[in-house]
């Protein structure tokens, strides 16, 4: 008996903190684990100058195409506002 293995690969959107500037960076990943590596190892040019990078916020999507709107719209409105709206500073 053969069965169908139906594989969902899940988008998160993501806001990390630089624990030397304190400033935001807001991104989209299917792979948070690598890419925070990336962003601690300096393979990333926009958050090289801020490491070491804490992880503050995620929240998983199920399609790229809603994870970018999420994060498009985190990016309009700025991280720490995004995160305040949350009560996430309460």
């Amino acid at each position: 008996m053969f069965g169908f293995f139906y594989f969902t690969a899940m988008y998160i959107v993501y806001i990390i903190q630089s624990e030397t500037s304190f400033k935001y960076y807001t991104g989209q990943t299917h792979d948070l684990a690598d890419r925070l590596y990336r962003h601690n190892s300096g393979f990333s040019l926009s958050t090289k100058s801020g490491m070491p990078w804490i992880l503050i916020y995620q929240v998983e999507h199920s399609t790229r195409s809603e994870a970018m709107i999420l994060e498009n719209k985190i990016k309009k409105r700025g991280a720490k506002r995004y995160l305040e709206d949350l009560g996430f500073f309460k």
